[in-house]
């Protein structure tokens, strides 16, 4: 269970609170630059290693953040503009097999570094009043833009843990 969660599961106690919020957005806004200095000048060989058997591997893991963030954006912009709007899943697992994954991390470092740039600016502006806003997962349920903010702080340190376990590993 440690190598899937080695951070442990997203789990928040008590109410959010404002210096809560400013920590998760902070950590959201540090995510690509750590993101970055953890897999440059990685070999090929490097970037196929996986934090366990049957895992995603380094270069995976850094497109599948990437992609993860892009809909997290989408769907913050979507509840902002709609009215607690159904968003759409979609099927991780399967995203990871298309050909994309297979190029460079570069691409989808330099598209999560472009994603945070807006979304931190998006998500600094927020008020009290927006971060209740919601949007409803069919999977999840009702989701405030506060908890998804937590969720997505918490998913970036999640997916480096991978990394720093792939890193470690001799796969």
């Amino acid at each position: 269970m440690y190598r899937k969660y080695p951070i442990g599961q997203f789990q928040q106690v008590g109410p959010i609170v404002e210096e809560q919020i400013k920590q998760w957005i902070e950590e959201i806004n540090q995510l690509p630059e750590q993101m970055t200095s953890l897999v440059n000048g990685l070999s090929e060989a490097e970037l196929l290693h996986t934090y366990r058997e049957g895992s995603w591997n380094i270069k995976q893991l850094v497109h599948h953040v990437a992609d993860s963030h892009l809909n997290s954006f989408i769907r913050f912009k979507l509840a902002l503009t709609e009215e607690n709007p159904i968003i759409k899943p979609y099927e991780e697992a399967e995203w990871a097999k298309l050909p994309d994954y297979a190029m460079p991390p570069q691409s989808a470092l330099d598209l999560l570094a472009s994603i945070h740039r807006k979304w931190v600016v998006l998500l600094r502006s927020l008020t009290a009043e927006q971060l209740e806003r919601t949007f409803q997962h069919p999977e999840s349920g009702e989701v405030s833009l506060k908890e998804n903010i937590g969720i997505y702080a918490w998913h970036g340190k999640h997916h480096l843990a991978h990394i720093r376990l792939a890193l470690e590993s001799q796969d």
